[in-house]
């Protein structure tokens, strides 16, 4: 195993202060670990907040500032964060207008928001919960029920983060964030394993001459395993599956092809270029896209693709302002 780390159990901790030294635009709450905005949202409107196990950056703490979140709680590598965490940030953040706790999908996280969302009714603040369960690959999986939450994420938190942004009531930010749950779909392929530095070998076994196709972001299996193939094949294979499942044809559709953390950004050009021929061919067409390291899975090789069929409040609150350390525009 080769990182840049100073030691593997203190990974986490020693990537929040680099954060917090980094950008200007957060604060760090290191007791708690959770990242906040520097310049807190006005008061009266809906504050955002989501979170995870470590080692998915930049989601979610690269994604705390102007338009998208308010706080972002960061888990031990691909740990679900505590309710104490959750909870403290969702008591700090609220400014009178109810707080938006946007979950992915997966046993440890749902379970633990649920128990801070209880805690914090009962201090007296208004919060709902957006579910993320995106990924076609599998119907139930290593750490879930039901499908796991994905790249939909990213684009939920920019859209929705838009609209409280704008001031926005908590149940119209929670309408629209289970209507761009509901229309999103993912699918994600691995050239390599994750190395979790704590473990100090790979997650999982995967020949030099072999791709894992459906996998998932801590490393889950996926559909199946098979030889690797050219990238025009394996857009293939990632298209099929998620045009399969909706139909995103009649709508203006916003695509992130993702990198897995160890993907040079130039082959990731070359798969989008193949998926955006395919799309076009199937009569999708993409309004918006991303291409880039966006929801990682520490130093994998590997992508996945997110479709979300959009709507033209989602392209308009897509298209407006954000100011974070992920994703930046419009100012």
């Amino acid at each position: 195993m080769k990182k840049f780390i100073n030691h593997p159990d203190g990974v986490v901790a020693d990537a929040l202060k680099g954060l917090a030294a980094s950008d200007a635009g957060v604060r760090v709450d290191h007791e708690n670990r959770v990242i906040y905005r520097a310049q807190p949202k006005a008061a009266g409107k809906v504050a955002l907040i989501s979170g995870g196990g470590s080692g998915h950056e930049p989601l979610h703490g690269g994604f705390v500032g102007l338009g998208m979140l308010d706080a972002a709680c960061a888990g031990e590598m691909f740990t679900s964060p505590t309710p104490d965490q959750m909870f403290a940030a969702t008591t700090e953040v609220d400014g009178g207008a109810g707080v938006l706790h946007i979950v992915k999908n997966y046993t440890g996280d749902v379970m633990n928001f649920e128990m801070a969302a209880e805690l914090a009714a009962d201090a007296g603040v208004a919060v709902d919960t957006v579910l993320v369960a995106d990924d076609v690959a599998v119907e139930d999986s290593t750490w879930t029920a039901g499908r796991r939450g994905v790249g939909t994420t990213v684009l939920l938190e920019k859209i929705v983060g838009a609209a409280a942004e704008e001031g926005q009531d908590l149940a119209t930010v929670k309408a629209l964030a289970e209507r761009v749950a509901a229309n999103g779909r993912s699918m994600g392929m691995a050239l390599t394993s994750c190395t979790v530095p704590a473990a100090g070998k790979p997650t999982f076994d995967l020949p030099e001459d072999q791709m894992e196709i459906g996998i998932g972001i801590h490393g889950e299996p996926g559909r199946h395993r098979e030889p690797i193939a050219s990238a025009k094949e394996i857009a293939r294979q990632l298209v099929e599956p998620v045009l399969a499942d909706l139909d995103f044809t009649g709508a203006p559709v916003i695509a992130m092809l993702n990198g897995m953390g160890g993907t040079p950004l130039i082959e990731l050009y070359v798969m989008y270029g193949e998926v955006a021929e395919l799309l076009e061919a199937a009569g999708v067409a993409v309004e918006r896209n991303l291409v880039g390291n966006y929801i990682t899975s520490l130093d994998m090789a590997g992508c996945s693709l997110t479709l979300l069929r959009a709507d033209d409040e989602m392209i308009r609150l897509w298209d407006s302002p954000v100011v974070t350390a992920g994703l930046r525009w419009g100012l």
